[in-house]
């Protein structure tokens, strides 16, 4: 488990193994520090380890995301020029 604390952007990162977070007494005990910092304001967020493939997700996303601003750019395109 890791907790990265940014104070300056009121954030609280909890980051989670699989094994981690099928873990029920664990998940029990990071209560208190969740009502906390959402006291104080902070956003908490959890993140929990996946169960696929990192890098072909994070290369099928990027290509998806190179896609679709080339046919958003190409529509406006033909807005401006029509």
């Amino acid at each position: 488990m890791e907790i990265h604390i940014r104070d300056a952007e009121r954030t609280v990162e909890i980051w989670l193994t699989r094994q981690e977070q099928d873990d029920a007494a664990l998940r029990e005990r990071l209560k208190p520090l969740y009502r906390k910092y959402q006291a104080q304001k902070y956003l908490v967020a959890v993140f929990l380890s996946g169960e696929q493939d990192l890098v072909d997700y994070t290369s099928a996303l990027l290509c998806y995301n190179r896609k679709r601003i080339a046919e958003l750019e190409t529509a406006r395109e033909k807005v401006v020029n029509a």
